[in-house]
């Protein structure tokens, strides 16, 4: 196993990751109709920079390939894309993924960052000494509606 920075190339594959985790993750937390359309098969384009222009981090197994991601987001200071592979939700990887960013920020000279979180995931990141700031609502152009998020913020 081993963790390292994405390639453009692999957009497609880190985009199917995503759409895999929240298919699964999130059933406790939003309808059918809305994860079906959060999760479209084709991958916005926007998605191939976000991998050039910050550090975006992926799990490798050997024989499997790409397993998790997850990447700190330059700009806003703020965890994002933190997916898993259902076949390996609770393997550490996201786990790994989370520990990387937040080591990735503090050698940028980051003091804090943030995230907002879907409900299921919470209880995670508070593992990870994520603080719950508040409950509020993200706009989403894929999914079409308004989603229940848990905003949240770490001091490194």
């Amino acid at each position: 196993m081993k963790i390292r920075l994405a390639v453009p190339e692999e957009a497609e594959e880190c985009w199917n990751i995503r759409n895999l985790s929240i298919r699964e993750g999130c059933k406790p937390s939003y309808s059918a109709k809305v994860l079906e359309a959060w999760t479209p098969e084709a991958m916005p384009e926007h998605y191939r920079e976000v991998i050039t222009e910050n550090p975006f981090f992926v799990v490798e197994l050997p024989d499997t390939g790409l397993v998790a991601t997850g990447y700190l987001d330059l700009t806003e200071g703020s965890v994002e894309a933190i997916f898993t592979l259902p076949d390996f939700f609770g393997k550490g990887f996201a786990s790994l993924i989370i520990e990387t960013i937040k080591e990735e920020a503090m050698t940028r000279g980051l003091k804090q960052l943030t995230l907002t979180s879907t409900p299921n995931a919470q209880t995670f990141y508070e593992k990870h000494g994520f603080m719950f700031i508040k409950e509020t609502t993200s706009p989403s152009r894929l999914a079409q509606t308004d989603l229940r998020c848990m905003d949240m913020s770490i001091t490194l």
